[in-house]
Parts: C-alpha cells; structure tokens; sequence
C-alpha cells in the first residue's frame, strides 16, 4: 500500500509541475529537461564505461559533491562521471561542468524509469548528496547490488524515516551500502534505528569553500570602493533581511561601507534595495569613476557569481535566509575569518548551530538587535578579531571529509 500511494504521490507531484509550467519557467524547464531523456543518455553514454553516477538535487549539493569528483577524477582517471540534477536551477548552471562526462537530469523516481536509467548507464559506483531518497531508484539499485553511497549527509529525529509510521521509508535508508554524515546526531539518530553502516565524515562543503577562497577572484571594483575601509557584506539577502539591514546602513554612523549582494538579482530586487537606501550608492555593474566608488557608501550587486570574491573584502558578514525559508552559506564568509551574523531561522543547519556555540557568529530576530551587535564590532576591534578568528578556526579544523570518503570508496 505505501508503495502505491508513494508512486501516485510522484505522478501527482509530476502533474503539478506540468500544471504550474504554463506561468513559472523554472517549472517548464524541469518538464522540457527531462523530455526525450532515454534517448539522449542512450545516444550520448558509450556502453561498457566505468562510470560512476554522482546525483545532486541542486547547486548547493553540487558544491558538495565537487571537491570529491575533482579528486576522483584526479587520481582515477579511467573512471567517467556521470552527474545528474533534480533541479533546473543545478542542471542549468552546471551543463557544461568540464570534470562531468555526461550532465543529465535525474528521470521521475517511478520504478520504470528506475530500472530503463539503470539498464542505459550501468554504474559502478552511485553516489547521492545530502538529501536525497528516492525509494524507486534505490530499491532498484539494492536488487542490482550496485554499491550506494551518501554522503555529506544529515539526519535528524524528525525526519519521516523516523516516525513511528516511518518504517517503510526506512526500507529506503537500508539500499545505501555505507552513509557518511556530517555530525555526532546524524550518527546517533541512524544508530538508534539499527544502521551501523555509518561513518562521521564531515561536510565536504568545507573542503570545497577553502578551494574557493584559495581561487578567489580580486575585483578592482570592489578594492577601489573599500580602499582601506571597514567592509560589511549583506549577501543572498531576501526583503525580511534587507527590512532591517537598510535600517542598519541608513543611521550607522560609523565610517564603514557596504556590499549588498541579494539572493535574485531582478530589476524588482534592485529597486526595492535602490530605493530603500538613504545614503550615497553605487551598482556594481555600472560603477567606473573612481570618485563615485570612492564617495558612495553601499555598493549593491547587481550580478551573479561574484559574491564568493565579495566576501574577501568584508570584515563582517550578515547572511540572507534567516527571515525566510532558513540561511544560506555561512561557511563561504567564515573561510576568509570574519564572524558571520543571520536571522533566526538556523537551526536546521548544524554549522551555524556550532559556529554560534564557539563564538563566530550570532543569530538576531530584530533591527535593534542587529545593532547592539554590530555597534559592539564597531566598537571594540578585539571582539571583532577574536570571533573572525574563531570562524577561521571553524572551517580549518573541519576540513577533510572529501579525502576521507574518497579513501573509503576506493582504496579499501
């Protein structure tokens, strides 16, 4: 019975998106993505490759699974990678991935699609990130006895698998042949319910932001509007965040200058920044003359891939999400040692959870708590260097999942 309604629920899951197509292209891309699939992989994949298939659902688990890609890649190159996406927003951006030999969307989890996919790549090696569970495709693997891996991966006790009516979800957990997890409760939690098949790894996140704040960008822009300035960044911001921000930037009166960098870079975006700021300001886009960088205060980011670069120039760092849906990265600031402040909304992301227990970044629920904050960094620069320290620390000692799985997989 939970098989059945399982499969209708992803049918119906499917019908919605077709449904929601005609207004949202996000939609309509996951549907005309995934058109005429089977064909695509049967024409592109060459048979009898030893291919090793990393699945990710979108940008973010892409990030994770690419410091461990690259090292396979490195030190077994006979192995050919197969990368898939569930989301458009990960597969657009990624397409042309140069370390991926083939880039696919992942078919609808149906068991005919499980077992067509499986027949056309015939894998190795499979490895999920994070967050994935589809019941169809793993069952399929576990009858094919096609060693299965997670990785970077976090559970919690109220996760379905874990309900007392969560025992047939649980059938899907038992297909992975190992699990590696990020933290001390994602271990305690599986073992509580018979999975000994499970090792703390890490985040291989960490491994991946030091790579890209090793590769960073210098941005002649951006050195010339903070020349020598103390630098606030407000990155991946949504409008709950920035309510309370521009009120910061609006009466600071210290001399400081800032980077606004929001989540969706659209003229509706920028105007609501543009036109919320009462201070002197200038696009990143547009910004040429060096006595308009050098006389305007804020400097918002009308762009896309920047921020990464953005965040060696700050010595704080207030990270977008915490009004809404949950943060996003906190660890791309922390890597360059500088305390990282978010609303509340945190707690399902462990690193924000532990970088607040060691004193590298806060939470705060109101303007006037962002600014008792912010005015004690302002303030006295030994906290502000003490906790960007901290945040360092943080990323550095946390450092080495990825050749810790690699390891795993492949040198047994």
């Amino acid at each position: 019975m939970m098989h059945f309604l399982y499969n209708t629920g992803i049918r119906f899951y499917q019908f919605l998106i077709w449904v929601v197509s005609f207004r949202n292209p996000k939609a309509k891309k996951w549907l005309s993505g995934r058109k005429n699939l089977f064909e695509k992989i049967k024409k592109e994949v060459t048979p009898g490759d030893h291919l090793l298939w990393f699945h990710v659902s979108s940008l973010g688990e892409f990030e994770q699974a690419r410091p461990v890609i690259e090292g396979v890649k490195k030190r077994f190159p006979e192995y050919r990678i197969l990368l898939t996406f569930f989301s458009p927003s990960g597969y657009e951006l990624k397409k042309d991935y140069p370390l991926a030999d083939y880039v696919f969307y992942m078919p609808l989890d149906t068991p005919r699609n499980a077992s067509i996919f499986l027949d056309l790549v015939r894998p190795d090696k499979v490895f999920f990130v994070k967050y994935e569970f589809w019941f169809n495709f793993l069952t399929e693997l576990k009858q094919r006895e096609i060693p299965t891996y997670i990785f970077s991966a976090l559970f919690r006790p109220s996760q379905f698998f874990f309900k007392p009516w969560g025992k047939w979800f649980r059938k899907a957990l038992k297909a992975y042949t190992h699990l590696f997890v990020q933290n001390q409760s994602s271990f305690d939690t599986l073992r509580k319910f018979g999975f000994y098949n499970v090792t703390i790894s890490g985040d291989t996140r960490l491994d991946r932001v030091a790579q890209i704040a090793e590769a960073a960008s210098v941005l002649p822009k951006l050195e010339k509007f903070c020349a020598g300035n103390l630098v606030i960044v407000a990155g991946s911001t949504w409008p709950e965040d920035e309510a309370i921000f521009l009120n910061y930037v609006n009466g600071c009166s210290h001399k400081v200058k800032f980077v606004i960098a929001p989540h969706e870079v659209n003229e509706g975006s920028l105007d609501r920044i543009t036109s919320g700021l009462k201070r002197p300001y200038v696009l990143y886009s547009s910004a040429s003359d060096p006595e308009q960088l050098f006389s305007a205060d804020v400097m918002v980011v009308d762009g896309y891939g920047y921020l990464v670069s953005v965040y060696r120039y700050a010595r704080i760092a207030f990270i977008g999400g915490g009004f809404t849906t949950g943060i996003h990265s906190i660890l791309e600031p922390a890597v360059y040692g500088i305390p990282v402040v978010f609303g509340p909304d945190y707690h399902k992301f462990h690193e924000a959870v532990e970088m607040i227990q060691l004193g590298a970044a806060h939470s705060v629920s109101s303007y006037e708590e962002l600014d008792t904050l912010f005015e004690s960094y302002l303030t006295d620069p030994k906290r502000l260097a003490e906790e960007g320290l901290f945040a360092s620390q943080y990323v550095e000692s946390n450092r080495g999942a990825t050749e810790q799985i690699i390891r795993y997989f492949f040198e047994k």
